[in-house]
């Protein structure tokens, strides 16, 4: 009799636990998405005034100088972005700023209204982070609730700002540390990914449709295709790879170089300027999923059969210049258009449709560049449909394995190495690598 007690009384408390649960994260992920909703509104808004008035991009260096000065006065912390989230996920300590969110929206819409190549991940992930820890704050969690809170967060920000929501779980719990998934925050993170997904939709926001019409294979696997597109992943973790480190030993650079931080962003711009009169092309400007020119080059065409075979170099050396001068955004939806460049430009020499390679290059070279290949698996199914499962998780896996101890995110520790280090220590992270 006293057992079943017992048990009745711990399922009550489970109960409870659930239900206040429920109660913090369903309010955040609606808040969370609508805020993604109105980032998404802005984003395009701020795009289509850029294709409209072309001189917009003669302001690219005033608005660096502006997001600069802003982030000088006003920034602190916020200025670690994402890794200043993971920090606090791994180690409660301060928390992580509310204006971190206004912060980080209107200076990636200001990026992208003069034309600066950024994505727009890191600014859906910081607000989800930011606003989820307002809500952390407002309930009190402590610090085995505060993880919990942002990895929610986290979720929130990307499954609604790229209508996936069961990867925008999964790489809540997966960016954290590499060769590692943090199963503790499953159930929040999953439910708030699913929710702010919803309330962005409902407010209208509708995301790129990507088709893959290559040949049907459902459950049966070929074996050709299967070692083509093994070797194209080898590619694209070596692309990931560059695309750190470039970005990492070049804002590294600037920082020693330019002492004043807001004129960072304002030879950036000046850069940017340059880099689109000696290409002759606009086309790497912006996020790239459209263009009021339909001959440009942007990710949905690099799913047809038109091959452009420097396209992702091109993009690489935009984005790569645009953030480590200290322009905001985030580094994921290029890395989307490079994987998609590099997968259309093999296709030709590898005989497999353009469409198909382009998919797999769209999420495994961010695969290897966040390390997060469980996440772009899902991503990739989710986008791509699952007929193509074997070939995505294939193209993750093996492009993950390729980008070394890299990535875009330094706070990321290393629980699994890919390789064996002698410099590897417990809880070494990325930064301490380098």
């Amino acid at each position: 009799m006293r057992a079943n007690f017992s048990l009745v009384t711990e399922r009550f408390r489970h109960a409870v636990i659930v239900v206040r649960w429920a109660a913090i994260i369903a309010p955040m992920a609606a808040v969370v998405g609508a805020a993604c909703a109105l980032f998404l509104w802005a984003l395009d808004e701020a795009t289509a005034l850029r294709f409209q008035y072309p001189w917009l991009l003669f302001l690219l260096p005033i608005g660096g100088l502006l997001i600069g000065l802003v982030y000088l006065w006003k920034g602190g912390p916020t200025e670690a972005g994402n890794n200043l989230l993971i920090d606090q996920i791994h180690t409660p300590g301060g928390g992580v700023p509310f204006r971190m969110a206004p912060l980080i929206l209107v200076s990636t819409v200001l990026t992208h209204l003069f034309g600066g190549s950024a994505g727009r991940e890191g600014t859906a992930v910081q607000m989800g982070g930011s606003l989820a820890s307002a809500f952390g704050k407002l309930w009190r969690l402590d610090a085995d609730g505060t993880p919990v809170i942002l990895m929610a967060g986290v979720a929130a920000g990307f499954g609604a700002v790229f209508g996936t929501p069961v990867a925008g779980a999964i790489f809540a719990m997966e960016v954290l540390a590499v060769g590692r998934v943090q199963y503790r925050a499953m159930i929040p993170c999953l439910g708030a990914a699913l929710l702010a997904d919803w309330t962005c939709q409902s407010l209208g926001i509708h995301h790129t449709e990507y088709h893959v019409a290559g040949p049907a294979t459902h459950l049966l696997v070929d074996p050709l295709l299967l070692l083509k597109v093994t070797a194209a992943a080898v590619l694209f973790g070596l692309a990931s790879l560059v695309f750190s480190e470039a970005n990492h030993r070049l804002g590294a650079w600037v920082k020693k170089t330019i002492a004043y931080a807001p004129l960072r962003p304002l030879i950036g711009g000046l850069i940017v300027i340059a880099l689109v009169y000696l290409t002759g092309t606009r086309d790497y400007l912006g996020l790239g999923v459209w263009s009021a020119d339909p001959h440009a080059v942007t990710i949905p065409g690099l799913f047809g059969p038109d091959i452009h075979d420097w396209s992702w170099a091109l993009k690489i050396l935009f984005t790569v210049v645009t953030l480590s001068f200290g322009f905001k955004g985030g580094e994921v939806t290029p890395l989307f258009f490079i994987g998609a460049a590099i997968g259309n430009a093999l296709s030709p020499w590898l005989g497999v449709p353009p469409d198909l390679l382009a998919a797999l290059g769209f999420v495994a070279v961010f695969a290897g560049a966040a390390n997060t290949p469980l996440a772009c698996t899902v991503m990739g199914i989710e986008l791509f449909g699952s007929t193509w499962g074997i070939y995505i998780a294939a193209a993750c896996f093996v492009a993950y394995l390729c980008s070394g101890h890299s990535g875009i995110y330094l706070s990321q520790r290393i629980a699994v190495p890919k390789r064996e280090t002698a410099d590897l220590t417990p809880d070494s992270t990325l930064r301490d690598l380098r």
